[in-house]
């Protein structure tokens, strides 16, 4: 009797222990498992710790972090959009128009345009959304095939090159050995993150997405925060366009091809639900870190792209899994 009691007691502590810790465990597991993966590189190759491929890594993921961003407000109300690679493409080719050898003094205005018709393409996503009631999927996807279409009759389906030094500072420059497009990734998150934490709106987005019906029974205008939410995520597409134009220092019309499926996938991979209600810019941001690890690693071993659209896809598949076993 005394050895069962010593034993229940046993038993009951280690059940405390590991229920203490659970939450723990839950709240930084994407950081265990975006430490896990880098150590694996840093293994398995001898120049992915150093300090010079860091710079790199943080700089090829800041455009998927920027766009993954704006996807995760979207997500969180049970939206989505598809349209953000075609999206930055036009922002980039309209912004680039405007600082090309002939138009060396339009930055401020090539800034300005590029953001502008990233939230007006989104706008116009949010309103097919909650005014028409389209589903997302296909309003986005629509807007994929528009935007290119856009891009590609914009700039007659040609480069636009020899964009002026200012501009390309955006993408290629750095501040004290930091590079810019890092730079401007944090500062993102951070809006993003206080807008989500501290804000009404953000209290709104995930109360939308909880339960959009109770949402509108007390008082908040549901349609008004869903087309918000296109309209920072085309914001911020605009935004990653007007990065990768300035880094690659020409537009390219076939731009931004296969980022959406990237940014959805850092999404999904930091822990955002796609029911809605349930993630954090945190989550996000170590999605996207761990996408751009993936592929720096993998581009450092040899392995072939094909491979990583493989790997990709199936971490989707399995971050996916995780959430409906979560729930």
């Amino acid at each position: 009797m005394v050895a069962n009691a010593i034993s229940n007691v046993a038993t009951g502590a280690r059940s405390k222990s590991i229920a203490a810790v659970g939450p723990y465990l839950k709240s930084f597991s994407i950081v265990i498992v975006f430490v896990v993966i880098s150590a694996f590189f840093a293994v398995a190759n001898e120049y992915f710790m150093t300090w010079l491929n860091w710079v790199n890594l943080l700089r090829q993921s800041s455009i998927n972090g920027v766009l993954a961003i704006g996807v995760t407000f979207v997500i969180l109300t049970k939206g989505i959009d598809l349209s953000v690679g075609s999206v930055m493409a036009l922002a980039g080719m309209i912004a680039a128009s405007l600082v090309t050898s002939t138009n060396q003094h339009f930055v401020l205005w090539a800034i300005l345009a590029g953001l502008g018709t990233g939230a007006a393409l989104g706008l116009l996503n949010g309103v097919i959304v909650t005014t028409f009631n389209v589903p997302p999927f296909v309003a986005t996807l629509g807007m994929l095939s528009m935007a290119r279409g856009l891009t590609l009759i914009f700039s007659d389906g040609r480069p636009v090159p020899n964009l002026s030094e200012s501009f390309r500072w955006i993408g290629g420059g750095s501040v004290a050995g930091v590079p810019v497009p890092v730079l401007i990734l944090f500062l993102v998150f951070a809006i993003g993150w206080v807008v989500l934490s501290y804000t009404t709106f953000g209290r709104y987005v995930y109360a939308v997405g909880g339960n959009d019906k109770a949402a509108k029974t007390s008082g908040i205008s549901t349609r008004t925060v869903i087309a918000s939410t296109y309209v920072i995520s085309g914001l911020l597409a605009g935004l990653a366009g007007l990065v990768l134009t300035s880094r690659t220092t020409a537009a390219l019309p076939q731009a931004g091809i296969g980022y959406e499926l990237d940014a959805i996938a850092a999404v999904v991979i930091g822990g955002t639900s796609l029911a809605g209600g349930r993630g954090s810019l945190v989550g996000t941001l170590f999605g996207a870190l761990i996408i751009g690890t993936i592929n720096n690693g993998m581009d450092l071993m040899g392995v072939s792209s094909y491979y990583q659209q493989l790997l990709k896809g199936a971490i989707i598949v399995v971050a996916v899994m995780l959430d409906q076993f979560r729930k």
